[in-house]
């Protein structure tokens, strides 16, 4: 949802988003974040390469990354592809109960569990 703030209003710049989700939510959401970020570096579960959802990593630090990764091999005389993928809506149509499943296996305990599950239920 998104409020008009001025200029014309056929200009989509010239609005600014609404979030819907209550402060509540919002604080919930933050600590199911925080304890499945803190389980997954605990366990090991992502590699360091991994930026995303990393606190002090950035899509700017993956950048860098990827870059220098790259500028390496071609000075190598190595061939270079690359696949861009958009995930952005990915948890939009994930299944809830397959999402709950997957963190459990990677051994998310059950009361952070029915956290996350309830924070679902609620979104939908």
């Amino acid at each position: 949802m998104s409020i008009y703030k001025k200029g014309q209003k056929e200009d989509l710049g010239n609005y600014r988003p609404v979030s819907l989700t209550s402060v509540p939510g919002k604080v919930m959401k933050q600590i199911i974040l925080s304890a499945i970020r803190w389980h997954v570096q605990d366990n090991q579960a992502i590699r360091l390469s991994q930026h995303g959802f990393m606190k002090g990593r950035s899509y700017l630090s993956n950048l860098i990354s990827f870059y220098d990764k790259v500028t390496c091999l071609m000075d190598e005389g190595k061939a270079v592809d690359v696949v861009y993928l958009d995930f952005s809506k990915a948890f939009d149509t994930i299944s809830h109960s397959i999402l709950l499943e997957k963190l459990a296996a990677y051994g998310l305990d059950g009361h952070t569990l029915r956290w996350v599950k309830n924070w679902l239920d609620g979104q939908a």
